[in-house]
């Protein structure tokens, strides 16, 4: 394994290696795309069922004419009964509304910033707002926070989800820290599943805002990509057990199940913040569309069938992650350049790079023609302060092509990673 301490002369001739290398990874010409995480073409032909629904069945089971308008209300309890168990909210509590839970994390920002929470509080536009943002993390989330000049504070992930140490402190501390962004299970971009003891202390710990609230992105709630199906605590549940009941604000979406533009979107949450929600969005709209919502309750049928689906993505995916992790593995293994994850779900790779080369490898891939997702998209402000973090979405690409991309990405860090060795070893050295 490559160190500061090696022999300069095998580090230029890896290095050298690299740049043969690199040079006929440019020769080939490729226009490969690696940046988003999104559904490939044959998972969404999955969902093709959807359209195939009768258009005479338009009748929710308790008789509503999903044609009309209103009412506002929750959604169609059939759609909801067949998510509320993976998403771990009791039914009552789950709300189906459009096809984004994005928007619904958007408009839960804009409710707090323009009016008041269940708590009665001020408004938090008329008061300086924080949110803590685990790193690495998801670049839509610091994206809202941006937007509404809320400032992030970062605080780092383990193997069982944010430094609650470090999220304890600071929620202790500072009044101005008005929630945090959670990805509880397959988090992006590191698949990490928060541990009992993360859920349970983030339900209890005590915060100087009376008005915290914990942003529950459960995006990938049912994304399994092996035979262990990995269960996440009940944050709903553990924040109603500690006496914070309305702490937690719990998303998800059929985004990622059915057909990616045309989905359905939950919100989920204590019976006050329900109400609360509720309030504000019968200002919004007349209410969602409710014959989207019933041809996914019917092309599902219930939690089993939800889950059968899910089985079907995973075949297609598991290869996908397999080649990319395979690829990764022959071509880095032992350089001491890299190390990556290996989740058990979700839909990205975490490849960390030496520091201060992860630009430098997004760089050179994007001249090889290779796009791969900006260096810093992990960090708030886009700012990974050590600069060694590249998000890696296998999931829309064929197989065959993922091997190429892959094996590009490993060229381009070992030519920046042995570039960067060689030039510590020579400054070491006290060469020019």
């Amino acid at each position: 394994m490559p160190t500061l301490c090696d022999d300069s002369a095998a580090l230029t001739a890896r290095l050298d290696q690299a740049r043969h290398d690199y040079a006929a990874l440019k020769a080939q010409k490729l226009s490969l795309d690696l940046t988003r995480g999104k559904p490939s073409p044959a998972q969404l032909d999955m969902a093709g069922g959807l359209l195939d629904l009768p258009a005479h069945q338009y009748r929710a089971a308790d008789g509503t004419d999903c044609r009309n308008y209103g009412p506002p209300g929750k959604g169609l309890r059939e759609l909801r009964e067949i998510f509320a168990p993976v998403l771990r909210v009791p039914v009552e509590q789950l709300v189906a509304v459009g096809n984004s839970s994005l928007e619904l994390m958007h408009d839960c920002l804009v409710h707090l910033l323009l009016g008041r929470g269940p708590e009665g509080e001020r408004r938090w536009a008329d008061r300086k707002v924080a949110f803590l943002a685990p790193v690495p993390g998801y670049d839509r989330h610091f994206a809202l926070c941006e937007r509404f000049g809320i400032e992030m504070l970062p605080v780092p992930m383990t193997p069982d989800g944010p430094d609650m140490t470090a999220v304890e402190d600071l929620v202790r501390s500072d009044p101005r820290v008005k929630g945090i962004w959670c990805v509880p299970k397959y988090s992006n971009p590191d698949g990490t599943c928060y541990s009992e003891e993360t859920v349970r202390r983030l339900a209890a710990m005590e915060t100087a805002a009376p008005d915290f609230r914990v942003f529950w992105d459960n995006a990938y709630a049912v994304h399994h990509l092996t035979d262990e199906e990995v269960e996440v605590a009940d944050i709903l549940a553990a924040c109603a057990e500690a006496g914070h009941p309305d702490r937690a604000f719990v998303f998800g979406s059929t985004s990622k199940i059915t057909m990616a533009g045309a989905g359905v979107a939950f919100f989920g949450s204590s019976p006050a913040n329900v109400d609360w929600w509720l309030s504000y969005a019968g200002k919004r709209t007349i209410g969602p569309d409710k014959l989207n919502q019933l041809r996914h309750a019917r092309f599902l049928g219930d939690t089993d069938g939800l889950r059968a689906h899910m089985r079907r993505h995973r075949e297609i995916l598991r290869p996908k992650f397999d080649t990319v992790l395979r690829v990764f593995a022959r071509e880095l293994d032992g350089s001491g350049l890299a190390t990556w994850s290996h989740p058990k779900g979700g839909y990205f790779i975490t490849l960390n790079v030496l520091q201060g080369c992860a630009r430098e490898v997004v760089r050179l891939a994007k001249e090889a023609g290779i796009a791969v997702t900006p260096a810093g998209a992990t960090h708030p402000y886009r700012d990974d302060p050590q600069d060694s973090v590249i998000r890696i979405g296998p999931t829309y690409p064929e197989t065959a092509e993922l091997e190429r991309i892959a094996q590009g990405v490993a060229v381009c860090v070992r030519l920046a990673g042995y570039g960067k060795l060689v030039d510590q070893s020579r400054t070491r050295q006290g060469v020019g």
